[in-house]
């Protein structure tokens, strides 16, 4: 039984020196994340496709059982919208192979305009996607919260491949005015949609986005340590991203996530400790 949890970066100005060791090389700063946090999102390669060096080194940096969920690049999804975008994907998992298990899902992410009039060209993606990749889609046209109908024909699509529907739960973010400048940013920008918590496959997957101050975070998650939880006992095997609008934070909630939903699932096994920040002392 294993809770995966993690962030939206590896890297954040803020971790540096106070929860992550600094100065840090660049092929060293993913290495010191993941002795937080056993899962990260990739959204990096949504703007571009990472060279085969790059690769080799998030390989290096990580063990095997780390999850890389890897966002498609925006050529695919956004631009080509998932039309004739065969050759970049074949590209794409060609770079990113060596990754090896590392990859937990293709995270495909979709533009609001992508809509229910748009679900035959999805299902026709998922079906050429390989095989022996899973992949977790995540939409944001509004029809697929508040129609039933249209809701149901989604899920169809994706149970007829073994693809997962990823939530992004907004709900505790805009719970309260934001009160500040991040906090504005996040409200103008994060999309506001119905929270949906089921779970379509094994491998269910949730970003949910607090505010900056950290006890409201952590009061709004309490249905998701309760689903998880769930989740948990049915034999599901879950990964949970903590984002706040600053992200100052994220890397504990991250791991204060996981202790939350070890007191409801004692028989969860606790997370290393992460690296020191800095050289033992002697005092």
């Amino acid at each position: 039984m294993k809770l995966h949890v993690g962030c939206a970066m590896w890297t954040h100005a803020s971790w540096q020196g106070r929860l992550l060791p600094h100065p840090l090389a660049p092929r060293e700063r993913l290495r010191a994340y993941a002795s937080w946090c056993n899962a990260v999102e990739g959204n990096t390669t949504f703007y571009a496709t990472p060279s085969a060096a790059t690769v080799s080194s998030w390989a290096e940096q990580t063990a095997p059982d780390f999850r890389l969920l890897l966002k498609l690049p925006k050529q695919i999804t956004h631009e080509r919208r998932l039309a004739d975008g065969d050759g970049l994907l074949r590209a794409f998992l060609d770079v990113i192979e060596p990754l090896g298990p590392r990859v937990h899902a293709l995270w495909v992410q979709l533009p609001a305009s992508f809509g229910p009039s748009d679900l035959g060209t999805l299902a026709a993606f998922l079906h050429r996607a390989p095989r022996g990749l899973r992949c977790t889609v995540e939409v944001r046209h509004p029809a697929f919260f508040e129609d039933p109908r249209w809701e149901q024909r989604l899920e169809r699509v994706l149970d007829d491949v073994g693809a997962e529907w990823t939530t992004f739960d907004t709900t505790d973010l805009f719970a309260a005015p934001p009160t500040s400048a991040a906090g504005r940013e996040a409200w103008e920008k994060k999309p506001r949609l119905p929270r949906r918590s089921r779970a379509l496959t094994a491998h269910p997957v949730v970003r949910y986005i607090g505010r900056d101050d950290a006890q409201p975070t952590a009061e709004g998650w309490r249905h998701w340590t309760r689903t998880v939880a769930d989740w948990l006992h049915e034999g599901r095997s879950p990964t949970v991203f903590i984002h706040t609008p600053d992200n100052e934070e994220a890397l504990t909630l991250a791991r204060r996530f996981h202790d939350d939903v070890r007191q409801l699932v004692p028989a969860l096994e606790p997370l290393p400790e992460p690296l020191p920040t800095g050289p033992p002392t002697l005092f």
